[in-house]
């Protein structure tokens, strides 16, 4: 499933929705069915600056595609980070970097989440696609190189 197809998968499963209490329990209910991140990630370095609650980013590069795991201690990003990673993980870094991440404005999470959340949420996604980018450049080195 391409980026887009997940972030329209996600806008229709929020219009089945009637109001944004029930959009608050579905992304809860997304923070819950996230799989573990394993603790040895959980350090400072994966720490997602930004964030007002503490949220943890690893990333992994195999097989050419992206893979994303996290965790937080707030229920609410906890879903957040579990709707981006949705979309973004498994995918080349290259369709991450290029990515135009339209489901948050679809789906108004951008007028229904504090200012903080709304930040912590640009702070997670600008992360993940700088890490889609690192993982660009080490290809090009490596293709460079051997």
């Amino acid at each position: 499933m391409t980026i887009n197809e997940q972030q329209d998968e996600i806008i229709e499963e929020f219009e089945l929705y009637g109001d944004w209490m029930d959009k608050y329990e579905a992304i809860i209910q997304l923070g819950k069915e996230l799989p573990l991140i394993d603790d040895q990630y959980k350090t400072d370095d994966n720490l997602i600056k930004g964030c007002q609650s503490r949220v943890w980013l690893h990333s992994e590069y195999k097989d050419g595609k992206v893979f994303f795991t996290a965790d937080s201690d707030a229920i609410i990003t906890k879903g957040l980070i579990s709707m981006v990673i949705k979309v973004l993980s498994e995918h080349t870094p290259k369709e991450i970097a290029d990515s135009d991440l339209y489901f948050v404005n679809a789906i108004g999470l951008n007028s229904h989440l504090s200012p903080t959340r709304s930040n912590g949420l640009l702070s997670m996604l600008k992360q993940m696609k700088a890490y889609a980018v690192a993982y660009q450049v080490k290809e090009l080195n490596t293709q460079n190189n051997g």
